[in-house]
């Protein structure tokens, strides 16, 4: 019998194809940090931070110069880039997070760039003081913008710790290069050619900038809230005004009282004022974290020592040892070794904070200790053991401290926290000198009774600070 034929199954009609479109482009890689990006924002930190220290060592050149600056005008000339520095810190850095960070950065190079120019061709000691006014403010800009790009590059972890490490790391150096600068300035060329060696220096600087570091987001959360801006600003400026002055004019005077009592009246009005505003520079119940009062406290006390030994060193290395200018900024040098190695080790331990910071600050007030038992008779090599004891515990404890303070805040607000930062660093560091300033005043002609006064005043109020951070950061905030 035929077998039926069989009749194939339907085929079903394959879909019609579409010409595919074009693939969506993938969306940008997210910039991450470079050596030559960290490389160029180090070197502008510690271009800003040399300028603090550099002309300490200029005085006796300065009051002898053809400016015939008065006492008052050579004190001027020094503070007033610490207190454009110190005072604009804040509203600074919130600024650059705002309008952008490299733009921030860029235009602080130009300002100081300017500023440099100025000093280096006043003819009057007012256009000094008015060109360093103008640097400290290029300085301002600088520094919170150089954090804040270096957390936004930085995903956090080991590599976030090691890029903090190696900015605090240019801060100290630039504390010590700028001794070491202002002393070969000083003896073997005139103060007008340190100014004028800042301003192509910055130049270099911001073509590097332009350069190797990306564009980093901007916020869009921050507020540039004038007044606050205004009532924080002038509370720093006058209460910087009272701790610099103070030494002259004698701490019971109605005008540094005066100064002490507006700034914190202004400070009152800031609180009040942002705890009102719906977008205020900064909310100040940021204060509640205890780890940010702790790591803020202990980043001026780190700094109250090491300027106050800055300070003091100059003094006793000229005044005692009979060091030249030069030779007392090379003398200071070794500060920095113990900056420089002390980090890889802290790093460990990056992630328990608590014992790094409390050991840390111990060291600098242990090694101000030693520092104060110096003489005329000690030989240099001793004094250089207790500089490393200082450098080894500033190394130890800062990188965890910038770590703490710009940490509890936001990451869209690393350049507030970078100014908060930054401007406890300033303000201790002014209050060592002041303090330091007083004791060896206080001591008449027997300068090395007042120096190992001074040193041990230093040191005991360092070690006494380390327990207030080390009971700041809880053993539950380590992890």
């Amino acid at each position: 019998m035929p077998t039926p034929a069989q009749t194939p199954p339907p085929t079903r009609s394959a879909p019609a194809q579409t010409s595919p479109g074009p693939a969506p482009a993938p969306a940008p890689a997210a910039p991450r940090l470079g050596r030559a990006t960290l490389l160029a924002v180090c070197a502008c930190v510690l271009v800003a931070q040399s300028m603090v220290a550099a002309i300490n060592l200029l005085i006796p050149q300065l009051g002898a110069s053809s400016l015939h600056p008065s006492a008052s005008e050579i004190m001027w000339t020094v503070d007033a880039y610490v207190i454009a520095f110190a005072g604009l810190l804040i509203p600074a850095g919130a600024a650059a997070d705002r309008y952008g960070r490299k733009g921030a950065l860029l235009t602080g190079l130009a300002l100081f760039a300017a500023g440099s120019a100025v000093s280096a061709l006043a003819t009057t000691p007012g256009l000094l003081i008015a060109g360093r006014a103008v640097c400290g403010t290029g300085a301002a800009l600088i520094t919170p913008a150089t954090l804040s790009i270096l957390v936004h590059l930085t995903p956090g972890g080991a590599r976030r710790a090691q890029a903090l490490a190696s900015w605090t790391l240019a801060l100290g150096l630039g504390g010590a290069l700028g001794n070491l600068g202002g002393g070969l300035a000083g003896q073997f060329l005139t103060w007008r050619a340190l100014f004028w060696a800042m301003v192509p220096l910055a130049a270099l600087l911001a073509l590097a900038v332009a350069y190797a570091v990306p564009r980093t987001p901007r916020t869009d959360r921050g507020n540039p809230d004038p007044l606050g801006t205004l009532l924080v600003t002038t509370a720093l400026v006058a209460i910087l005004f009272g701790i610099i002055e103070g030494p002259q004019f004698g701490w019971a005077s109605p005008r540094i009282i005066g100064a002490f009592v507006l700034g914190a009246l202004l400070a009152a009005a800031f609180t009040r004022h942002a705890l009102r505003a719906r977008a205020p520079l900064f909310d100040p119940r940021v204060f509640r974290s205890a780890r940010l009062r702790a790591a803020t406290l202990g980043t001026a006390a780190g700094f109250f020592g090491l300027f106050a030994l800055f300070f003091l060193n100059s003094q006793y290395l000229q005044g005692i040892k009979g060091y030249g200018a030069a030779l007392t900024g090379f003398a200071i040098m070794p500060v920095t070794v113990g900056m420089a190695l002390a980090p890889k080790f802290a790093a460990r331990w990056q992630a328990r904070p608590r014992p790094v910071v409390t050991v840390g600050l111990a060291l600098i007030g242990l090694g101000l200790l030693g520092a104060s038992t110096a003489g005329p008779h000690t030989p240099y090599g001793i004094y250089v053991i207790w500089l490393l004891v200082i450098s080894f515990g500033t190394g130890t404890c800062m990188p965890a401290l910038t770590i703490g303070v710009v940490g509890s805040l936001p990451a869209h607000q690393a350049g507030l926290g970078s100014g908060l930062g930054t401007a406890a660093r300033e303000v201790g560091a002014a209050v060592g000198v002041a303090v330091a300033g007083t004791v060896l005043a206080g001591a008449g002609a027997d300068f090395g009774a007042g120096m190992a006064s001074g040193l041990r005043l230093v040191g005991v109020v360092v070690l006494a600070c380390a327990v207030p951070v080390f009971l700041g950061y809880r053993r539950r905030d380590d992890a």
